[in-house]
C-alpha cells in the first residue's frame, strides 16, 4: 500500500476545515420542516430539517435557543440561520442553527398561540378562578405608564363617574425588554400594600410586538395569582392578550375599564333612592301593623268583659295575699314558741347550771373525770368553778365500797 495513511481524527478535522473555508456553508438560510426534535435538560435543541427528498441534522446550542420566541414541535415549518460543519466525532455534517423563526407565520404569533394553549391546560382561564369586581370600590390601583394616553382616559372617566373613587397610579413599563419584570414587581407590590379593591392593568394600542410585554407567561401567573380583582385593559377592542384571558375581567380598552370599575354617581344616587323608598315602604308597614295589634289590645283589656275579669283577679290576688300573711304570722309565732321550749329544755341541761348551784367539774388532761376510778395519786386535775378554775395534784385517794 502506497501514500501516507490518515487517522480517521486527521481525516475528519481536514474535512471540517474544508466546510469551516467555504464562505457559502459558513452563512446559510435554510428552510424545512422540523423532525426527531429533542429538546435536552441543558437547554440544546436537536432535531432534523427535511423536505420531500432529503434531510440534514441540526443542533441550536443553548445560547441561541434561550432567544427564541416560541417553542419548537415535530412539524412545524421552520426557516434557519447558522452554518455547516462536520461532527469529527461520528463523521457526520450537520447544520449548527443560531436563529430560527417559523415558516409562513410569525414566531410571535406561535408563541402566542403556544403560550394560551399551554396556560388554558393547566386552567388558568377557567372562569371557576375569575374573582369578582367589587360594585362600589373605593380605591382603584391603575398600572400602566404614568405618561400614555391610558392614564389619563381613566382618570378622566374615574373622577367624572364618581370623584369620590380614589385612583392610585402604580407607574410601569408596558413596552420593550423589561416590561414584563416591571408589570410582575408592581403587581406582587400591589397585593402586599392591600390598599385598593379592584386593578386596572393595561396600555393603549399597538402592533403585536408593542403589545408582547402582555403576553408573556410571567405576567400571566401574576394576574392569575393575584388577591385583588384585576380588569386587564390592553389595547383596543379587537386587542386580545393572554393577560386578558388570565384577568378576572377584560375590558376592551382602558376606558371601558374605567366604566366597568366605576359605576355613575347618578346611578348610585338612584340606587339609594330605591332602597330608601323600599326601606320606607316596609318600615311604615311594619309601623302599621304594629300600631293595629296595639289598639287591638287597648281594645280587648279596656272592654268591660275584660275590666270586670281584672277586677275579680284583683280581688281574688287581694285575699290570697292576705292569706298568706296570715299563714306566714302563725307558722313564725309557731316556730318561735318551738325555738323558746328547746332553748330552755337545753340550757336546764347544761352542765354550766350545774356549777351554779354549788357544785364543781374535774377534769383531767382534755377530758372530764366522772369516776374517782380514773384518778390516781399524782395526778394533775383541774376543777371547774361557776367563778373560776383551780389546778390541783392528787396526793391521796380513798377507796369507797360498792
Amino acid at each position: 500500500m502506497k501514500g501516507k495513511i490518515y487517522t480517521v481524527s486527521q481525516l475528519n478535522g481536514y474535512v471540517k476545515r474544508l466546510f469551516e473555508r467555504d464562505a457559502f456553508l459558513a452563512d446559510v438560510f435554510v428552510q424545512g420542516e422540523i423532525s426527531n426534535l429533542k429538546l435536552h435538560s441543558s437547554g440544546h435543541i436537536y432535531f432534523t430539517l427535511k423536505d420531500k427528498t432529503a434531510q440534514i441534522s441540526c443542533v441550536m446550542f443553548s445560547a441561541y435557543a434561550s432567544g427564541l420566541g416560541f417553542l419548537p414541535e415535530n412539524g412545524i415549518k421552520v426557516t434557519v440561520y447558522g452554518s455547516v460543519s462536520l461532527y469529527e466525532k461520528t463523521g457526520a455534517y450537520q447544520l449548527y442553527v443560531k436563529i430560527m423563526e417559523p415558516a409562513g407565520v410569525g414566531a410571535l404569533y406561535l408563541a402566542y398561540e403556544q403560550l394560551k394553549e399551554k396556560l388554558s391546560k393547566k386552567g388558568i382561564f377557567d372562569e371557576a378562578h375569575k374573582k369578582p369586581i367589587p360594585e362600589y370600590p373605593k380605591c382603584i390601583a391603575v398600572l400602566t405608564s404614568p405618561t400614555g394616553a391610558a392614564v389619563r382616559d381613566i382618570i378622566s372617566i374615574s373622577g367624572r363617574r364618581n370623584p369620590n373613587v380614589e385612583i392610585v397610579v402604580a407607574p410601569v413599563i408596558v413596552q420593550g425588554e423589561y416590561a414584563a419584570e416591571s408589570i410582575v414587581k408592581a403587581l406582587e407590590l400591589v397585593n402586599r400594600w392591600k390598599g385598593c379593591d379592584v386593578i386596572i392593568l393595561g396600555r393603549g394600542g399597538g402592533s403585536l410586538e408593542d403589545l408582547w410585554a402582555f403576553n408573556e407567561e410571567e405576567v400571566a401567573m401574576a394576574v392569575y395569582r393575584s388577591r385583588i380583582p384585576v380588569i386587564s385593559a390592553v389595547g383596543h377592542e379587537t386587542d386580545f392578550t393572554i393577560t386578558d384571558f388570565a384577568a378576572d375581567l377584560r375590558a376592551a380598552t382602558p376606558s371601558a375599564a374605567a366604566e366597568l370599575a366605576v359605576k355613575k354617581s347618578d346611578d348610585i344616587s338612584e340606587i339609594m333612592t330605591e332602597a330608601y323608598e323600599t326601606m320606607t315602604f316596609f318600615l311604615e308597614h311594619r309601623l302599621k301593623a304594629a300600631e293595629d295589634k296595639i289598639h287591638g289590645y287597648i281594645k280587648y283589656f279596656t272592654s268591660e268583659r275584660e275590666l270586670r275579669r281584672i277586677y275579680d283577679n284583683e280581688l281574688y290576688i287581694s285575699e290570697l295575699y292576705e292569706r298568706l300573711n296570715k299563714g306566714i304570722d302563725l307558722r313564725t309565732a309557731t316556730a318561735e314558741r318551738e325555738l323558746n321550749k328547746n332553748a330552755a329544755l337545753l340550757n336546764s341541761l347544761s352542765p354550766f347550771r350545774v356549777l351554779e348551784r354549788g357544785y364543781s367539774i374535774v377534769k383531767k388532761g382534755g377530758g372530764y373525770v366522772s369516776s374517782a376510778k380514773e384518778l390516781i395519786v399524782g395526778d394533775k386535775i383541774n376543777i371547774l368553778f361557776k367563778d373560776g378554775e383551780l389546778t390541783a395534784r392528787i396526793d391521796e385517794r380513798e377507796e369507797k365500797d360498792g
